[in-house]
């Protein structure tokens, strides 16, 4: 089997595509031949040390396949199964090795590939909506990156919860991506003060929750975009990690909420898990929401496919193929 490993923290070029031996599942093991892998900013901070592991480290967290292989105590799937996961390190790859625990059946109805595209960033829709902040009719939002994957799924997701959705774009090309999303308004913030436009959107009262992904370029404009008693929901760093500020600016912005969630704790028990990905693969079948998958990569150009999204040439989700 193929894999991509790190040895070191760095830029592309640390990325090395490796040859191993392809594992017999043991116990309740289970072999799974990749079909794709999701390329997500999380893969990003991995390689780059901003979030750190154990080295060496093999990149990649979500993807999609067939299973080859069982072991002797798994009862619950079988060989040929179509199975999708996420936080499985190891994805770019030919094969991954897993237990039962993560993997969840995609639907006859459903793509692989798009199942593949779905994981990662479909349950992160759902937690942020569902959960961390729970969209009712009528709501305001404000989603920073809204043409990108995450913001394009959020998008649809939020209108399908009756809520007034604002995004913030760097592009023509993708204001409009975003509003074929659902949309009601976009701000270009190449060339508008996000602020000023969210308050005159707004009748001067702000939004009541901000989806963030940035950090630390829109931080400070997202707290001020918020209605009293808001929730900043910032949930990625695309732009780098905050830095340290004073609690006090929550109390004088109107009592607001700052949380920094992670997909992990929301999907820690599997029937939560289930559950999660259950509502995003009937959304999906449903055309409740659309997943746009822009750019599909052999995993030999894995350099490139990261390039391309941390330069943020890329709008909706990219994707590995394996090569046999």
């Amino acid at each position: 089997m193929k894999l991509v490993q790190i040895e070191e923290y760095g830029s592309e070029d640390v990325m090395h595509l490796k040859e191993v031996p392809t594992p017999t599942p043991e116990s309740d093991e289970i072999l799974v031949k990749v079909a794709a892998a999701g390329i997500n900013f999380i893969d990003i901070y991995q390689r780059t040390g901003l979030y750190q592991n154990s080295l060496p480290y093999n990149l990649g967290l979500e993807g999609a396949g067939v299973i080859e292989a069982v072991g002797p105590l798994v009862t619950d799937f079988h060989v040929g199964d179509r199975v999708a996961w996420c936080h499985i390190p190891g994805s770019y790859a030919t094969h991954v090795l897993t237990s039962s625990r993560f993997l969840v059946k995609v639907p006859d109805e459903l793509d692989i590939k798009q199942a593949a595209a779905a994981m990662l960033q479909g349950l992160t829709v759902h937690y942020l909506t569902h959960s961390t902040y729970k969209v009712m009719p009528g709501d305001r939002c404000l989603v920073h990156a809204a043409a990108g994957g995450v913001g394009l799924l959020l998008c649809q997701i939020l209108k399908k919860l009756g809520a007034y959705v604002i995004g913030t774009v760097s592009t023509r090309e993708k204001a409009q991506l975003a509003k074929d999303a659902g949309a009601d308004a976009i701000i270009l913030y190449t060339e508008m003060d996000v602020v000023k436009e969210v308050k005159s959107l707004t009748n001067a009262k702000g939004v009541n929750v901000v989806y963030d992904s940035v950090g630390k370029d829109t931080f400070e404009k997202s707290l001020m975009c918020l209605a009293p008693r808001g929730y900043l929901v910032l949930f990625g760093q695309s732009s780098g990690p905050v830095g340290a500020f004073d609690p006090q600016v929550l109390n004088k912005n109107g009592s607001l909420f700052l949380t920094r969630p992670s997909l992990a704790y929301y999907i820690a028990d599997r029937e939560e898990y289930l559950a999660r990905a259950s509502d995003l693969f009937g959304w999906l079948v449903n055309k409740d929401a659309r997943l746009r998958v822009e750019h599909i990569y052999p995993l030999s150009q894995v350099a490139v496919a990261h390039q391309d999204l941390a330069g943020r040439k890329t709008t909706g989700k990219l994707l590995l193929i394996p090569e046999c």
